[in-house]
């Protein structure tokens, strides 16, 4: 019974501890968000664009941020950290492959990229 828990606790202790190494292989494609932009681009593709809710917002363009930025950005809105409520709707529907993918699109892009 004990060699059995002891089994029991080392596979638990390993899929713990794979956990976040599987996490941290999430790579970004520039490529595949190509399809996952077109929400993006809607106010963040628009010099001087102002959001009007919850209340006036100047958008800033994102074109050239760096990936970290911009992933830490919306994981920031889909855990409610950060709060505006448009960006944390977008940012609830998109899975961590996602999120890795449009940084890096956005972060090959320059400073002055419109879309």
């Amino acid at each position: 019974m004990k060699k059995l828990l002891a089994v029991f606790v080392l596979a638990a202790g390993a899929a713990v501890a794979t956990s976040p190494a599987l996490a941290a292989d999430v790579v970004g494609n520039p490529k595949a968000a190509q399809s996952k932009i077109e929400m993006c681009i809607g106010c963040h593709g628009i010099p001087g664009y102002k959001a009007s809710f919850p209340e006036v917002y100047q958008v800033p363009m994102i074109g050239g941020q760096s990936a970290k930025y911009i992933e830490s950005a919306l994981h920031a809105y889909k855990k409610g950290d950060r709060k505006h409520p448009s960006m944390r709707g977008i940012a609830t529907s998109l899975s961590d492959q996602d999120i890795a993918d449009v940084a890096a699109y956005y972060s090959q892009q320059n400073g002055q990229s419109r879309k």
